[in-house]
């Protein structure tokens, strides 16, 4: 058995463990990090896609890795949204966005997920532990230090130790860190399909009873779709031969991109709204999914998750810096503090839309295409919700406006 003692402990090699431990590597030389995930660190398959929005974007530039990450990247340029029950066959457009929160500066891109984590990996060489595959078999937080011990007998220590390691965090169990959850009975269908027409750089969201569809844009002519099913459904859809779903698909978009083809592997997942209780406990901080779980109708999961590393990150470098105890509990606070209303809104704004536009009732719909319609035609409103939507909201962490911590 050993012990090895480290200044900041994260369970969770995913994008925002990896980013936290890039975060305290660049801005606090010297610290002695470690990352312990039970999958070997490596590049995973996966041909999903995330929407980096633009402060996401600023704190991967001063991190270092988005030239890496540039050439994989596509700029969300419009975004327009429509509505439509069951069997209609026009899709009214009733809110239409430009894609930039300054001129030349694109709300968001879209970014392979292996291209993100291959970055950060790659960023990370030697100046981390990785400690993999490790199973963790206890934590417990003593006066100054938190303590992981390991399936194999070995212990690892630290004043902080931070929970990443995703909504059915086995951390923030062991920390008897509770939940609020609640089932939406939906299921998110992912994949990536091809088209015969360019998508000029433009996301579409189509509301429909069964929940939303969003295609979003990719390199060349190509897109991400995330698709709200019944649990039911997505089971058959993925059962299809591809050409039949293809051809499903196409007629979802309403051909708005021609004909379509399947590039990628069909996926499904649960969907539900999960926040945690309290975001910290001693010695214990959660972070991205450990810590909330929202409906994915925004695209905001990994930018929440990239928030908190923001957040967390300058709080502890600032107590390190002042030699204060940075895995205490007022440090801990103020990283709480910081996300709690952050994440409770986007909660609490995910949640309405997926319950006011996931349905087929004539008066609701008729309110909601108004509505959406007003906001169309209100400039300052839809500069508004840009602006939250990527990530540049008025003092915010550092590193998302992309200022060095």
């Amino acid at each position: 058995m050993s012990n090895t003692h480290y200044d900041v402990l994260i369970v969770g090699g995913g994008p925002v463990g990896l980013t936290l431990a890039l975060a305290l590597t660049r801005f606090m030389g010297g610290a002695k990090i470690g990352i312990v995930d039970r999958r070997a660190f490596v590049v995973p398959v996966d041909g999903r896609a995330s929407a980096l929005a633009a402060g996401v974007r600023r704190l991967f530039e001063t991190l270092g890795v988005w030239e890496m990450l540039a050439p994989d990247a596509t700029p969300i340029l419009k975004m327009k949204i429509t509505d439509s029950g069951r069997g209609d066959l026009a899709r009214p457009l009733f809110l239409s966005f430009e894609g930039e929160v300054r001129p030349g500066e694109p709300f968001a891109h879209m970014v392979p997920n292996t291209a993100t984590v291959a970055a950060l990996l790659a960023a990370l060489d030697g100046k981390v532990d990785l400690i993999a595959p490790a199973e963790i078999s206890g934590f417990t937080a003593e006066a100054n230090a938190g303590r992981l011990t390991l399936a194999d007998g070995r212990t690892l220590t630290a004043p902080l130790v931070v929970a990443a390691d995703g909504q059915n965090s086995a951390l923030r169990d062991m920390a008897g860190m509770k939940v609020v959850a609640h089932d939406y009975k939906q299921s998110g269908i992912v994949t990536t399909i091809g088209h015969a027409l360019p998508h000029d750089g433009t996301a579409y969201e189509h509301f429909r009873p069964a929940g939303p569809f969003a295609s979003l844009p990719l390199q060349g002519n190509r897109s991400s779709l995330v698709w709200t099913e019944s649990p039911e459904t997505a089971e058959r859809y993925k059962e299809l031969p591809s050409e039949a779903l293809a051809e499903i698909i196409e007629g979802v978009m309403g051909s708005s991109l021609g004909a379509v083809t399947l590039e990628g592997r069909v996926q499904s997942f649960p969907l539900r709204l999960q926040i945690a209780r309290a975001f910290v406990a001693p010695r214990l901080a959660l972070i991205g999914d450990a810590a909330h779980v929202v409906h994915p109708i925004a695209g905001q999961g990994l930018n929440l998750g990239l928030k908190d590393v923001a957040a967390l990150a300058e709080v502890v470098i600032e107590a390190m810096r002042l030699g204060l105890d940075h895995g205490g509990g007022e440090v801990l606070e103020r990283y709480q503090r910081w996300r709690r209303l952050d994440t409770t809104l986007m909660a609490a704004m995910t949640d309405g839309l997926n319950r006011l536009f996931s349905n087929d009732i004539a008066p609701v719909r008729a309110v909601r295409d108004f509505g959406l319609g007003i906001v169309d035609r209100l400039p300052p409103i839809k500069s508004g919700l840009i602006a939250r939507a990527a990530g540049l909201d008025a003092g915010g962490p550092k590193l998302l406006s992309g200022h060095p911590l």
